[in-house]
């Protein structure tokens, strides 16, 4: 039976954090701002999309400050990951199976985190050296989906994303995800654009106690 790639410092690190901000914005600067307000709500990891323009050049930014664990996110070959690697991420996350960015990670010794929906695509993605499985969209399908999974794969860490939220996050947490990945529901684009600070660190703060009343 296949099992998932060995634990690691920054594994263990992420699912210590719990919950991963997604950040997925128009622009950098919308993304350093949503950081920092996240920061102070508590949040010290963040993946950061390459869907957002000059997204390699922030990595390297955000990863000069020691008290956060800076991911990579919508990775899909092996060049975009040695270069997400080499400005500072930590992990490398992709939407999809990609065995290339499972090479690159494995070789460079960084967890990747890949996203699957059925049981042949978390198959896959253990193939590919997956350290973890991020079920995504995870909305689409619900905790009883991540549940299922979970009874022919249960040794692997799973990574709802997509749609989560304080409401839904201790279903998710019940049913066995070892950690959660939350973008809009948290890096709420139309609040940071208006400036709304405290309404941003306020969902923050809410997501982390729900979260973490679960857990507990």
């Amino acid at each position: 039976m296949l099992t998932p790639s060995p634990a690691s410092p920054v594994l263990d690190q992420i699912l210590a954090f719990g919950v991963v901000p997604v950040i997925r914005t128009a622009n950098a600067d919308l993304a350093n701002l949503s950081v920092a307000w996240l920061k102070e709500a508590g949040f010290r990891t963040f993946e950061i999309t390459l869907t957002i323009p000059g997204a390699v050049d922030l990595i390297a930014d955000l990863a000069k400050d020691e008290t956060l664990l800076i991911g990579a996110g919508t990775v899909f070959s092996s060049s975009e990951a040695k270069q997400v690697i080499a400005s500072g991420a930590r992990y490398v996350v992709s939407p999809c199976v990609t065995a290339s960015v499972g090479a690159a990670c494995q070789d460079l010794g960084v967890p990747s985190l890949m996203g699957t929906m059925t049981p042949t695509e978390v198959f896959e993605a253990l193939r590919a050296g997956a350290s973890a499985v991020k079920l995504f969209p995870a909305a689409t399908v619900g905790p009883a989906h991540l549940k299922a999974l979970r009874s022919v794969f249960p040794s692997l860490l799973f990574m709802p994303t997509g749609g989560v939220d304080a409401n839904t996050v201790g279903d998710w947490v019940r049913a066995g995800a070892a950690c959660v990945g939350v973008g809009g529901k948290l890096v709420d684009e139309t609040l940071i654009r208006k400036g709304d600070k405290e309404a941003v660190i306020a969902a923050g703060q809410t997501l982390l106690a729900a979260y973490r009343a679960a857990k507990s």
